[in-house]
């Protein structure tokens, strides 16, 4: 097919798409019903071949304007880094969850939980815990859970805290994705078909409907499996569906609501090992997983829509969700061990060792944002304010398995509690044991949960973007957050009812000053809260984000809080088609809640950390020319630890965070046949520890204690479309199959390993 660039013509389509492109209503055009106005503009066949095969997006690795509804002015004028992930480049780099999505990504690391997993996805934004600050159409998305990308029509990263738009959290950002909608405006389906190395299989259908002049409906459709690539027996399966319903009662009244559901079901692994005998993780290490191990995520929401114009000047949206998602994993964890002197097979000799580590979390929530959009002139000005209200009802249960090995032992180890009993995979010899996944034959059952969370939230905002003069520009945010938190936990410290309430104020300042018609500076002010015990999956766990101190002490804590100071610049270059922006930022966190001693207790120190980040961020998105796409960012940070209960941390790096980080996708189409290119992933090294605390520091040796070691990944794809309705890719991942690590346990004892190399080819044909 013609698969020419799409031009800035589809800002008509991104308007017929109300709620799936934001404010639809800050377009130049509006969607065509039954009673049309000089206004309404019907797309033409070529844009619909454009949206068939690429979306809803002004170029290929370019949007104009942010999915969130309140972010009325175009990104180049925004005063904030937000990087955008578009259909196509999502769809080109060959990745599908969102975690390895956002992985790649600079100024993004990964991180891991207590028990290796804190049951799904863990996100780390410029240093900062972001794992509960996803959103998905600008609504929260709890819950540990897996996200896969079948049903997405981007995905927005925003650097910096910026709690006026999220609320609690977002210290370091927050990550929101934007689905696929039903629309009016056209008809269209697509159905993709991947195989590949690994046992990859891959189907997925999007289907769009228009059932009337004013209704439409949309489906997506999922299921795939495959292994780990270079991890054979690793397995991920994912089955989902979304359904959409767009109506339009009125030209001024639309609703639109969808039913999602992921089912994700893996055969997890926890990869390798940090030796601290040659300070490097262990390589080549066999696949070790158990046939009874799993981790599986369930997610079920319903969402509505409703956007009406009042008049002209004053426009009214709302969005509320209902959802349930059930999480549970048990997985198996290896690290070198010492047999015992009192091991009958070798006794003394080195060897691995299997470990168990489990849990399971339910939640339930409602969650619901209504805003009021008002354009006016004031004290000389032209506002377009937003007012809005947000309310949230979070509930959490959180437990483990009653687990029983079905097969004895076969070695004793030496531990930390002395010696024990253990599932060793290597023989008196050294060599590695036949039938690894059988070697514990786990039976288990759900036992009762230890952790009853519950958070419900009120909140009030309000936002004015104002013109002060031709060339400057004002954002101004004010937010305020009323919570009641309750959460009944019982584990070391016995039964405990932690209960509290508070009042978080959080506000977001920014200047934009116009250079030209191509650029602008930018300076902005912005702050974000953190509450004790907000993360939900942690329970009185104070080192992961759950709960510190007493329940008389927890009541009594501050929130922690920080604060951002960010310098930009943002131009676009070449005809407008290719956006480029750079900052200089400084995020300072204090009253950081530290854990003491046993980082799973209660123990702990309220308020007493400060750390902080700074650093300086590019990005490019866009076209270069016709046939040359391109989509890259590059963090440069860095990170100390300034105020510590423990003087020793003074000076250190945070964990989990790394000094430098790259990503690079290039695109070029020589003709109407072809399409070739390849993304580029750049990460330093990172240093093991506690999330938002000093990375583990080793005094005698002056080195940090656990290295995730620094990679680079390089993917390729290529595209042949042969017909106008059938396209074909193949996908090259992790081309020169390097073995990389991505995440480290605080102890060292499993560190993740990324993807080996793996091969895809992908049939695409439209209807």
């Amino acid at each position: 097919m013609k698969n020419k660039k799409i031009s800035m013509g589809a800002h008509t389509i991104a308007a017929a798409l109300a709620f799936g492109q934001g404010a639809a209503w800050a377009q130049d055009s509006t969607e065509c019903h039954e009673d049309t106005s000089e206004q309404c503009t019907v797309p033409d066949d070529d844009t619909i071949e454009l949206i068939r095969v690429h979306g809803i997006q002004q170029s290929i690795y370019r949007y104009d304007k942010s999915g969130d509804p309140r972010r009325l002015a175009d990104l180049v004028d925004t005063p904030q880094t937000i990087s955008v992930l578009t259909q196509d480049q999502i769809q080109e780099s060959g990745k599908t969850d969102l975690k390895d999505i956002l992985a790649a990504q600079a100024g993004v690391t990964l991180g891991t939980g207590e028990n290796g997993n804190a049951f799904g996805d863990r996100y780390i934004i410029r240093g900062h815990e972001a794992r509960s600050d996803v959103f998905v159409d600008g609504l929260r998305d709890p819950g540990m859970t897996t996200r896969e990308s079948f049903a997405t029509e981007r995905v927005e990263i925003t650097k910096g805290p910026s709690s006026t738009f999220a609320g609690r959290g977002s210290s370091g950002g927050a990550v929101n994705s934007i689905t696929k909608k039903a629309s009016t405006s056209y008809n269209f389906g697509r159905v993709d078909a991947s195989v590949g190395t690994d046992e990859h299989t891959r189907f997925t259908l999007d289907y769009n409907k228009t059932l009337t002049p004013d209704s439409a409906l949309r489906i997506n459709g999922l299921f795939a499996e495959e292994d780990k690539p270079g991890r054979e027996g690793i397995e991920r399966e994912r089955t989902g569906a979304q359904l959409s319903y767009v109506v339009h009662p009125t030209d001024k009244l639309s609703f639109i609501g969808d039913v999602y559901y992921l089912d994700a079901k893996d055969r997890p692994d926890l990869g390798s090992y940090y030796n601290s005998d040659n300070n490097f993780p262990l390589e080549d290490i066999p696949v070790y997983a158990q046939d009874e191990d799993f981790l599986n995520s369930e997610v079920t929401t319903f969402t509505l829509r409703t956007e009406y114009e009042l008049s002209d000047t004053l426009r009214f949206y709302n969005a509320t969700r209902a959802g349930k998602t059930e999480n549970e994993y048990i997985t198996t964890g290896m690290s070198g061990s010492t047999r015992a002197d009192t091991d009958i097979i070798a006794p003394g000799a080195e060897t691995l060792n299997l470990s168990t580590h489990q849990g399971w979390q339910d939640v339930d929530y409602i969650t619901t944002q209504f805003n009021l959009f008002w354009d006016t002139p004031f004290l000389g000005f032209d506002h377009r304010l937003v007012f809005g209200f947000e309310y949230t009802d979070e509930s959490v249960d959180n437990g483990t398995f009653s687990i029983e090995n079905g097969n004895l032992a076969n070695c004793l180890v030496d531990g930390r509690r002395g010696i024990s009993e253990g599932y060793c995979i290597t023989d008196a010899t050294g060599n590695v044991i036949d039938n690894i996944g059988r070697l514990t034959n786990r039976n288990f059952e759900r036992a009762e949960a230890d952790a009853l969370y519950d958070i419900e939230t009120y909140s009030f905002y309000i936002m004015d973007t104002v013109a002060l003069t031709d060339n400057l520009d004002a954002f101004f945010g004010l937010r305020a957050d009323s919570y009641d938190y309750t959460n009944e936990t019982s584990g070391r410290s016995g039964e405990q009812v932690f209960a509290f309430s508070d009042d978080l104020f959080n506000g977001h300042l920014g200047l934009v000053y116009a250079l030209s018609e191509s650029g602008n500076l930018y300076a902005a002010y912005s702050t974000a809260t953190n509450i004790n015990g907000g993360e939900s999956d942690l329970g009185a766990n104070c080192g992961y984000g759950g709960l510190c101190g007493t329940p008389e002490q927890a009541a009594q804590a501050d929130p922690e809080h920080v604060e951002n100071i960010e310098l930009g610049i943002k131009w676009m270059l070449f005809d407008d088609n290719l956006m480029t922006n750079a900052a200089l930022f400084r995020i300072t966190k204090d009253d950081v809640h530290e854990s003491v001693g046993d980082a799973y207790s209660t123990l702990g120190t309220l308020n007493t950390g400060e750390n902080r980040v700074q650093g300086i961020e590019f990005g490019v998105s866009g076209d270069i020319t016709e046939k040359l796409s391109v989509q890259a960012s590059a963090a440069f940070m860095d990170s100390q630890i300034r105020e510590s209960f423990n003087p020793d941390n003074i000076g250190l790096t945070l964990s989990n965070f790394a000094d430098e980080s790259f990503y690079l996708q290039l695109r070029y189409q020589p003709n109407e046949q072809f399409a070739v290119g390849g993304a580029y992933s750049y990460q330093s090294k990172m240093y093991g520890g506690q999330p938002d605390t000093a990375a583990g520091y080793n005094a005698e040796t002056g080195e940090y204690a656990i290295v995730v070691p620094s990679y680079q990944v390089i993917n390729l794809f290529a595209s042949y479309y042969a017909t106008q309705r059938l396209t074909l890719q193949v996908n090259v991942g992790n081309a020169l199959d390097e073995e990389y690590w991505t995440a480290a346990y605080r102890s060292g004892a499993f560190m993740y390993i990324g993807d080996g190399r793996s091969l895809t080819g992908t049939l695409s044909y439209t209807f």
